[in-house]
């Protein structure tokens, strides 16, 4: 009678000490992934900044005219295949905005960022800054902030005409 008090407190204790040990290898793989994690941040940042250092190098001053612009994938986009050779696999497989123009007598298609994709509207001149077919910056583009504050302006104005009409 005695023993099976003993074995019940002995069973609890072990339940206790198999939760522990279950939490003890959750923390070593959470600590184990914001380690990794903070070296591959590391890591990235330093080859961003090498990126952005060779761009800054070469880039060029170009005036374009923008013929049309897409979000695809580089696969369905005809890139020169040096280019294609040398995109990562990742780069292969997710969409990235593109910009067909015309830079003088030549037709091209350009990469560029979000930002600068959403600013350039086609059948315009533009005053850009090229890296090979990498678009770094537009003059007289406006930023999505100033683009919706102006369609909200619009829509006020047309909300007051049509109250006066």
């Amino acid at each position: 009678m005695w023993y099976n008090h003993i074995s019940d407190k002995l069973n609890a204790g072990d339940e206790i000490m198999g939760l522990i040990d279950i939490l003890i290898i959750v923390a070593v793989v959470v600590v184990a992934l914001v380690v990794g994690l903070y070296f591959l941040n590391r890591w990235a940042s330093k080859r961003m900044s090498n990126q952005q250092d060779v761009m800054n190098k070469n880039r060029q001053p170009a005036s374009i005219f923008v013929i049309d612009k897409k979000r695809d994938k580089a696969a369905n986009v005809h890139l020169p295949k040096v280019v294609m050779d040398n995109l990562p696999r990742t780069a292969k497989l997710m969409k990235m905005y593109f910009i067909k123009a015309k830079i003088g007598p030549q037709i091209m298609t350009l990469m560029c960022d979000k930002n600068i994709f959403l600013g350039l509207q086609p059948k315009k001149n533009y005053q850009v800054e090229l890296a090979g077919i990498y678009i770094i910056s537009a003059k007289g583009v406006k930023s999505q902030a100033q683009l919706k504050a102006i369609a909200k302006d619009k829509r006020k104005q047309a909300k007051l005409e049509a109250r006066k009409s």
